[in-house]
């Protein structure tokens, strides 16, 4: 009897899991990458995430809409019309960054638009696995590149907009090609999909 209840037990919470979270269908068939502006797409009161298909697996972001909710907008506006498919992780530095989110693959490319920065009292880039806005130095250029800490990297508290957490994968944010550096081959792993979820 104990063991028929537990299997029922385990049976209802994958259920609940499953359905816990779901994804959001994509607005373009194909990847759409000139905006004049983002328009508004979260819906008050749900708990985003955003799982990342790379060459080498798959992360899992929690993404901070409350904390930063202008750059996650943006984020899951671009990544609903496959933006991000497809382009290079440009810049992985072992211990510090990799970066993504250029259709240029040169670290100077958009969306065609930008916004300013976005900074949340108590959120750091004090351990691996924070994810950021890339910008220039002109804080009022964040568009559509991003960054996931490979390690602590408290300067850039207050300078960068820190909008997700990665709870999945960071194993695999690890293993990107390092693109910096003396273990640097040239080879640049790709970011083939993101996919936008919700936990309701």
């Amino acid at each position: 009897m104990g063991v028929r209840v537990l299997f029922l037990l385990l049976v209802l919470l994958s259920a609940c899991k499953g359905e816990s979270m779901k994804p959001l269908p994509y607005l373009s068939e194909t990847p759409v990458r000139a905006f004049a502006a983002p328009k508004p797409v979260l819906e008050p009161g749900k708990d985003y995430y955003a799982r990342l298909k790379t060459t080498k697996g798959e992360i899992l972001l929690d993404l901070l809409e409350k904390e930063a909710p202008n750059t996650v907008n943006s984020f899951v506006f671009l990544a609903l019309h496959r933006y991000f498919e497809g382009l290079d992780w440009h810049r992985v530095i072992p211990g510090f960054v990799a970066q993504t989110g250029d259709p240029t693959g040169t670290g100077r490319g958009g969306p065609g638009y930008a916004f300013g920065l976005e900074i949340a009292p108590g959120l750091a880039f004090d351990r691996e696995g924070m994810v950021g806005m890339a910008r220039t130095q002109d804080p009022n250029s964040n568009g559509s590149q991003f960054f996931i800490t490979l390690g602590p990297a408290p300067h850039l508290t207050g300078q960068y907009t820190l909008f997700a957490k990665v709870v999945e994968g960071m194993e695999v944010a690890r293993r990107l090609a390092p693109t910096e550096g003396p273990s640097a081959t040239g080879a640049e792993d790709k970011l083939l999909a993101v996919e936008i979820l919700v936990k309701e």
